[in-house]
């Protein structure tokens, strides 16, 4: 049998028809697969390999840690040394009222804590996020995720929570003394890149502190330079009372993170005791990853280039099949007019060796989040092969249509 055929017999699918592309090296923002065809990478592993992949830096970092030890005990209760190294880097260029670092395996298991710490330390139930939110895929994250089409086939899930529009002033009035947290990703990235507007985020923010709700902002996907600063709240004067991070957090590897105030995470630790622990986060070789992926980051100044790419994206995608490019630095969402021929376009363009794909709630969006690495000339190559696709879509199109 064929590594494919292994694939859909042996692998849990989660879809009915998944790509099955066989890749077997990944460098930068190129991938290989097995029939030696290169890709332009656009994706990253979805905002996971912002410094590219296999960064030589990342990669000594994670043989180095390899050799040393690797899951030794559970999370919290040692002292290892990538743990505490990453954790203080993160503080160091965070606000001082986020200094307090609790590490999980991924983004969902980040969310999974931030609601328990909610309701642990304000003794309230509600919590509260947004339509077209995603905030990760296990029950409780499934509970406060904004559409129903992905949570009705797995309910009952849990109670006393609600959604409200995002960008919406006058929705803001729901969250009262009974709200725990409200949950808002800085930037929606699912949704088809959607940006707060009209200072709406410092609305949200001023609404919490009146009611003494704790602000969950989760930057999983819009961390780490994606939109152009470290974390994208910088750019809204806005500074929560939690922070989830995930995905490029671990270079490459698994690796998630719920960040707070010390005062707030302590009430972890206590009534019960082990209120919130996991096996694997803070996995010793995936915080030694993420922490050369932050210093390579930072190191090489990738983020200086953000505006300028983003911006050569923008001009590049022109085309009268395209209705809207909405961005937020290389977050970047490139609208049709139905799935239908989204996926037509998807598809052309992979067999031109240009790898995207679409978004979870914006079906008829094309999803651009490449590594940070990626070249002017790759961007060029990439929207040039995109046009070239869409031109024969649209000719195609005109003819059905006659």
């Amino acid at each position: 049998m064929t590594q494919r055929q292994l694939f859909l017999q042996h692998v849990g699918q989660t879809s009915q028809e998944p790509l099955a592309l066989e890749i077997v090296k990944a460098s930068g923002s190129s991938l290989l697969d097995i029939n030696g065809k290169k890709y332009i990478d656009l994706i990253a592993g979805i905002s996971v390999c912002n410094v590219g992949h296999c960064h030589p830096k990342v990669v000594a970092a994670i043989q180095h840690q390899a050799a040393r030890y690797m899951h030794i005990m559970v999370y919290g209760e040692l002292v290892e040394t990538p743990q505490v190294a990453y954790a203080t880097l993160l503080a160091k260029h965070l606000p001082s009222s986020l200094n307090s670092v609790f590490y999980t395996a991924s983004g969902s298991e980040a969310t999974e804590g931030a609601m328990k710490l909610s309701k642990r330390f304000t003794r309230r139930t509600q919590i509260i996020s947004f339509s077209n939110s995603y905030h990760g895929s296990t029950q409780g994250a499934l509970s406060i995720m904004g559409d129903e089409y992905w949570r009705n086939a797995f309910r009952p899930l849990l109670p006393d929570t609600m959604q409200l529009n995002y960008n919406s002033f006058d929705d803001l009035q729901h969250i009262t003394e009974l709200t725990a947290c409200v949950i808002a990703e800085t930037v929606q990235a699912e949704a088809g890149v959607i940006v707060p507007k009209n200072n709406w985020l410092t609305a949200l923010r001023n609404r919490c502190t009146q009611t003494g709700t704790l602000l969950v902002l989760d930057e999983i996907q819009c961390a780490f330079g994606r939109n152009g600063t470290l974390f994208s709240f910088e750019q809204f004067n806005v500074i929560p009372d939690i922070l989830l991070l995930g995905k490029a957090l671990g270079g490459g590897m698994p690796l998630g993170a719920f960040v707070a105030g010390k005062k707030i995470m302590d009430s972890l630790s206590h009534n019960p005791v082990l209120g919130h622990i996991n096996t694997f986060g803070g996995h010793p070789v995936s915080c030694a990853a993420g922490m050369a992926a932050l210093q390579v980051l930072l190191q090489e100044n990738l983020m200086d280039s953000i505006k300028e790419k983003e911006q050569l994206f923008q001009s590049m995608l022109q085309h009268p099949l395209i209705k809207a490019v909405r961005s937020c630095g290389l977050m970047i969402a490139v609208e049709f007019d139905s799935f239908t021929t989204n996926k037509k376009i998807i598809d052309a363009l992979i067999e031109e060796g240009v790898f995207t794909d679409w978004f979870l709630f914006a079906s008829n969006c094309l999803r651009i989040v490449p590594p940070l690495v990626i070249t002017n000339a790759e961007i060029t190559a990439a929207c040039e092969k995109m046009i070239t696709v869409l031109n024969k879509i649209g000719a195609i199109k005109l003819i059905s249509a006659v």
